[in-house]
């Protein structure tokens, strides 16, 4: 497939994410991290991609992604972020969060700051799944229902909530500066307020029927009450958070685990999953008219409830997103990868650029989004 690279290295890797770029929201990005899973080893690695388009035909395509530098990580990544372009994050399975420093002089990671325990059980450690950064304020999530608050430049965390869920957090994010919302494996996301004491989330959300865990979930860049999902049986949801306590739209897509779902930050009428099963897949809503024809990916339609006159048929996508039931519509979805192969663990997209890692021990980078 046109605009892919692809790099076969010797770990799986658990999640990949794009330094972040200053400027234009589509420049072209210059590094992206990875962490790794289930090897004797994990590692954190820096790589580099090169443009190599063509100025003549204006198509921008890159080189195979270059190793520029890697550090050992105790045990597996679970989640990684770059808190700025110099340093990255990771939570590890161990209970730790650990900051690294890229010292681009020498082109090597150093240990920054590293938060031990920061997940444990009573007898042992826990796996600390997700995190998520917002300047120097940084969440962490884990398997022990426990919430982290810390500053990164803090040893001591700023907070702490013990017993926040008694099933385990798989996911978290912030919805605005003093809010988080945090997604688990009963099929529940939760709003947590940081201005108010005690351990009892401000909001509850829920599946209906069977508690299917979510495994992932992203916040639409723009519109911070919409929010995207997905879990065990590879189900896309879409909730509104400031109304009901279920989602707009459920969409047919996986057909296993979904990993991860991002909006695309400057684009969010795109948005881009990921799963076990191998595939990755962009969402397109900004195609969807009532007239719109079915698509059909592998024999499965994909639709979502779009309401929408001809007379504001040029109204902002978030309207396609939080459509009721009015009209059928369709949702556009592309596959992003030529063949499926294992399990596609974690993506991150910025412009036109995407990039993902696969226990089939490849990154691949994609240099030319249709957006």
């Amino acid at each position: 497939m046109e605009g892919i690279c692809a790099n076969f290295i010797s770990q799986k890797i658990s999640r990949t994410r794009w330094q972040p770029v200053s400027g234009p929201s589509l420049q072209r990005p210059e590094l992206f991290a990875t962490g790794s899973w289930d090897a004797e080893q994990n590692r954190v690695c820096l790589w580099a991609i090169y443009d190599t388009g063509s100025t003549e035909t204006d198509e921008q395509y890159v080189e195979d992604p270059q190793f520029v530098c890697a550090i050992g990580h105790d045990g597996d990544v679970m989640d990684l972020q770059f808190l700025d372009p110099e340093r990255i994050i990771t939570a590890s399975s161990t209970g730790s969060v650990t900051i690294f420093r890229h010292h681009q002089n020498s082109q090597t990671l150093s240990v920054h700051q590293r938060w031990d325990r920061a997940h444990y059980h009573s007898c042992d450690s826990a796996p600390c799944t997700s995190l998520v950064c917002n300047g120097p304020e940084i969440v962490t999530v884990g398997e022990d229902g426990r919430i982290n608050h810390f500053q990164a430049d803090q040893k001591a965390p700023v907070r702490t909530i013990d017993n926040a869920d008694s099933s385990s957090l798989h996911a978290v994010t912030f919805l605005r500066t003093t809010e988080i919302l945090t997604v688990n494996s009963i099929g529940q996301l939760k709003i947590w307020d940081f201005r108010q004491p005690g351990n009892v989330p401000s909001q509850i959300y829920s599946l209906t029927g069977e508690r299917v865990p979510l495994h992932c979930v992203d916040r639409h860049p723009n519109q911070q009450h919409i929010v995207a999902t997905g879990g065990q049986d590879g189900t896309l949801c879409i909730w509104d958070v400031r109304q009901g306590s279920m989602p707009v739209s459920l969409l047919d897509a996986h057909s296993a685990e979904m990993w991860e779902v991002h909006f695309h930050p400057s684009n969010p009428d795109h948005v881009f999953t990921c799963s076990e099963d191998g595939s990755l897949w962009q969402w397109n809503a900004s195609v969807i008219t009532p007239e719109t024809p079915s698509f059909l990916q592998q024999g499965r339609s994909f639709s979502l409830n779009f309401a929408v006159t001809q007379a504001n048929m040029n109204q902002s996508v978030v309207s396609a997103w939080l459509a009721k039931d009015s009209t059928k519509g369709r949702v556009d979805i592309t596959s992003l990868l030529p063949n499926y192969v294992m399990s596609v663990n974690s993506l991150d997209v910025v412009g036109e650029y995407l990039v993902c890692g696969t226990d089939a021990e490849a990154i691949y980078v994609t240099s030319n989004l249709q957006l």
